[in-house]
């Protein structure tokens, strides 16, 4: 069974899945085995990437996790060069919420000689950041400003866009180390509105957090600073 499907039928039997965002910018490899003791015993995946990360930390943050962790590893890459054939599957995000078109599609097309020489299973995912009161890395290094939570009309359509272009995932996003994260009323009406899993990560730090998410529609959460080891 593939890994989106495995996603999509917990989707309908109502299991909620939990990933941990492992950026191998702020990874140290030899606390791998340390850092997946500590993570929660109900996770069910591992994403793995980043903004901005040097060449090749992908791979080996990679390889250190499949060693030592059996759950399914799904890259989350900032850009193409942090594709790896070591992962499981990834995320093929499209920035729909900015419109610099780099992370729309040129990035995108960037992969395509990448992943041609993988087996890696491709999720197509449409990736909306939301403003969580601060300036994320993703604003940063996309050069696009985050969606308003104020304008949950706007997020939804942009949402339910990415449906019907086709994308497979929805993933709401307020970026790493976020103040707030995704309102838990801007989740309901995506939620209500599409018919794919809904994805829903940035500053969720604490467990009334992560049940406010999945109460009001989260397919999976996604749970990442507030396990970051220490900065190499």
């Amino acid at each position: 069974m593939g890994y989106y499907q495995t996603i999509l039928e917990s989707k309908l039997a109502g299991k909620k899945g939990l990933a941990i965002l492992i950026d191998p910018d702020k990874f140290d490899i030899d606390t791998t085995t340390s850092f997946l003791k500590q993570i929660p015993k109900e996770t069910t995946h591992l994403f793995v990437g980043g903004s901005s990360v040097a060449n090749g930390e992908t791979e080996r943050t990679v390889e250190a996790i499949k060693k030592n962790s059996s759950l399914p590893v799904l890259l989350f890459p900032g850009d193409h060069s942090q594709i790896t054939p070591k992962a499981d599957a990834v995320l093929f995000l499209s920035l729909l919420s900015g419109r610099n078109s780099e992370y729309l599609v040129g990035q995108q097309v960037r992969s395509v000689s990448r992943l041609r020489q993988t087996d890696l299973e491709i999720i197509p995912t449409a990736y909306l950041l939301l403003d969580g009161g601060n300036e994320s890395a993703v604003a940063r290094i996309s050069e696009t400003l985050p969606m308003s939570q104020e304008e949950e009309e706007d997020i939804v359509q942009t949402a339910l866009a990415g449906q019907y272009m086709g994308a497979k995932l929805v993933y709401l996003e307020a970026g790493s180390g976020a103040k707030f994260p995704v309102k838990t009323t801007i989740i309901e009406a995506v939620k209500n509105a599409i018919e794919i899993p809904l994805v829903v990560g940035g500053g969720i730090k604490s467990q009334v957090q992560k049940l406010d998410a999945y109460t009001a529609g989260a397919d999976m959460v996604v749970m990442g600073t507030v396990f970051e080891p220490k900065t190499k």
